[in-house]
């Protein structure tokens, strides 16, 4: 499969909500080239392209799929992704490497959240996109109200260039709009006969034609006139207004299709050869040099300079590291030597393959345009740029995938325990939507993820991958001490004697509240009252104890110290002394300044089904949140909020369950407020029974 003709590839992303059918459709693609040699099936696990073991246990995609295949003449790399909001960074970054976005809607579902989720992401790209409605096969499949939902949530520019023939189980083909006849699918392997339009179907087609063709004529003013005064466009014309016109976004074409029937994938692969925009049809690549700062856009040219980026990573077991990348600029060799732009670092590699599934081919170059893949290319993460080292170029950085919840890992042996943190690295590689932290406090490895989903499977892949088994808990919520009153005058004492050197040490000092701006320290000691080398030892003291907590054990932040007075011996007073001095003034000072307890506050976006906005906004009420505006997105509804992190520990499944799984939001702190009075003693109690059984 070598391409060295950039007009002769296509990149098609396939995209939609979980459960409209992406993969299935994928595998009917590449089975109708002659990729696959059957046609594989989710629903009794026998697809080659979800073939995780977690893919095959939820039935559902998990990760980007590559499969390169042959179509009269041209390679066309298809990109399925996962439509679970779970795995979106896969969906982002896949949207940054193709040049169409194919968004698929069910026949029976219409357009649900991520599906216009992903829409509005391409929309921002400027990424031109087509619109599959698949399953039209099933019972309640309705076309014309499913067309009349995408037009409505989705673009009044999408357009029909098929109509379905036959309804529900009698689907078995589309009426073409371009060269208007129909397709009729012959058999499973998805090769269709060529026939006349049947007359009862004629007037509708002849009709669907028409509009086509008035919107096709609308985006070009030569076109326009052709059409005025023939009163209709030939097929030849028609075909290079239509691919112009989605390569510009003027036109969103829609195609019919049944994934598990094999119906349109042969279709689709014509269209794509005949209408999806060429690599060299899309905008250059945002880059800059990076020894000089200056842009250095790269375009598709296999005569320029090299520039590719990693848009995935995948870690195998026996294979290694797979770093999938777009070919922007110039052309990639078989073999070499490449510059890590992005890392400073020089990576070789021995040979370049493309991906069907889990099979692999090699390949002898790469032009510009291409999606190709490398092997255990050592420091490249996904979001790297590899360039030649006579031309470095940096390219724009991928979308980043925020992560929403985060839990708290338990190893479950002390084997698990020592394998823990290179497992978790591995797996980040993978997936750069995972963050490993660490609860310095709580002596806890902790792992955020983007949803809940993705952080069990994640635990699912640490346990079959590399033998580590742990346990899930909910993290610590980082809490913290402040006070709200004042407390002057503070004596801290610190005396021992016990034979020969003792200790002592006075420390005198006011306390006061500096919300928002962390801690201070203020030597206010005149006359010598405490030699000067010991007043940083007073604020050492307080520090220590401010680590540690006062009031329930926690962190204490935003407050004012002034050390006024104190006392010290010849002999006895050091600086231990004086730390212990401060510590114990600072103690007994904050439980006389009303102490309270702090908690993170988080910024909430939820987008919703109009229906569920009510049930939505309740939830939130009780989660003690406050909602800051709704607004209307299309069919949906976008609310703004904020709400304590101690009551978002369980969000993703309880809001899951309010909206049937037809939801999505993001989360990211925003600030610290007040614990209530009888929340904050609750918690206080808890941590002093908890202390309680650790001294036992």
């Amino acid at each position: 499969m070598n391409v060295l003709d950039p007009r002769k590839i296509r990149n098609v992303g396939l995209f939609g909500h979980q459960g409209t059918g992406k993969t299935s459709f994928a595998e009917a693609l590449l089975f109708s080239a002659k990729v696959f040699p059957k046609l594989g099936s989710i629903a009794d696990g026998t697809s080659q392209l979800d073939t995780e073991p977690e893919e095959i246990k939820r039935k559902g995609s998990i990760g980007l799929h590559l499969g390169a295949l042959e179509w009269n003449g041209h390679k066309i790399n298809v990109l399925d992704t996962p439509g679970d909001p779970n795995f979106a960074m896969d969906m982002r970054a896949t949207i940054s490497a193709v040049d169409l976005a194919a968004m698929f809607v069910s026949a029976t579902d219409g357009v649900q959240v991520q599906t216009d989720r992903i829409w509005s992401i391409a929309e921002e790209k400027h990424l031109p996109r087509a619109v599959i409605v698949n399953k039209l096969d099933r019972e309640r499949a309705d076309f014309e109200s499913t067309l009349a939902d995408i037009r409505e949530s989705l673009s009044a520019k999408v357009t029909p260039v098929q109509l379905p023939f036959g309804k529900e189980a009698g689907f078995s083909g589309v009426i073409d709009l371009v060269a208007m006849k129909l397709r009729r699918v012959k058999d499973e392997s998805g090769a269709y006969v060529e026939e006349e339009i049947p007359a009862d179907l004629e007037a509708e087609a002849v009709a669907a034609h028409e509009l086509l063709v008035d919107a096709v004529a609308a985006t070009d003013d030569a076109l326009t006139e052709k059409y005025l005064e023939e009163g209709d466009l030939g097929t030849d014309d028609l075909q290079r207004g239509l691919r112009k016109a989605i390569a510009a976004s003027e036109i969103f074409p829609l195609l019919c299709a049944s994934g598990l029937k094999n119906i349109g994938a042969t279709n689709l692969l014509d269209f794509l050869v005949e209408s999806s925009p060429m690599p060299m049809e899309r905008p250059a690549k945002k880059a800059t040099d990076p020894r000089n700062g200056q842009r250095v856009d790269r375009a598709c040219d296999p005569a320029g300079p090299l520039a590719t980026q990693v848009f995935k990573t995948i870690v195998d077991q026996f294979v290694g590291k797979l770093s999938i990348m777009r070919v922007w600029s110039g052309t990639l060799p078989g073999d070499g030597q490449l510059l890590n732009t992005s890392k400073g670092s020089n990576e070789r590699y021995t040979q370049l393959i493309t991906l069907q599934g889990k099979k692999s081919l090699v390949v002898p170059q790469a032009v510009s345009g291409d999606i190709v893949v490398i092997a255990k290319l050592k420091d490249t993460a996904t979001g790297d740029t590899l360039s030649e080292t006579k031309s470095p170029t940096l390219l724009s950085d991928l979308p980043i995938v925020k992560p929403v919840i985060t839990y708290a890992l338990k190893p479950k042996t002390k084997q698990d325990e020592d394998r823990i943190a290179n497992a978790l690295s591995r797996l980040s590689d993978e997936d750069p939507t995972l963050e490993i932290g660490r609860d310095v406090e709580a002596g806890e490895t902790l792992l955020s993820g983007v949803g809940q989903t993705h952080i069990e499977i994640t635990v699912e892949r640490l346990r079959r991958k590399y033998s580590v088994d742990v346990e899930l808990l909910p993290p610590k919520i980082p809490y913290r001490e402040t006070i709200k009153g004042v407390a002057k005058n503070v004596e801290g004492k610190h005396k021992k004697q016990s034979g020969g050197r003792g200790q002592f040490g006075v420390a005198i000092i006011n306390l006061e509240p500096n919300r928002g701006l962390g801690y201070e320290f203020v030597d206010k000691i005149v006359g010598g009252a405490i030699p000067r080398n010991f007043i940083p030892s007073v604020d050492k003291g307080i520090r220590g104890a401010m680590v540690k907590g006062v009031y329930a054990g926690f962190p204490v932040v935003d407050v004012k110290v002034e050390l006024i007075d104190g006392k010290f011996h010849d002999v006895d007073s050091s600086d231990f002394s004086f730390q212990m001095a401060g510590s114990k003034g600072f103690k007994q000072a904050f439980m006389a300044a009303k102490p309270i307890l702090l908690e993170p506050v988080m910024n909430l976006e939820v987008t919703i089904p109009e229906e569920s906005t009510g049930d939505v906004i309740g939830d939130i009420n009780q989660r003690r949140g406050r909602v800051l505006g709704v607004d209307a997105k299309g069919k949906n509804q976008v609310i703004k909020a904020q709400a304590p992190m101690s009551e978002l520990l369980t969000y993703a499944p309880d809001l899951r369950s309010i909206t049937s799984g037809r939801s999505s939001f993001t989360m990211e702190y925003s600030h610290y407020d007040e614990v209530p009075a009888n929340l904050a003693e609750k918690i206080v109690a808890g941590r002093v029974k908890a202390k309680d059984e650790d001294d036992e």
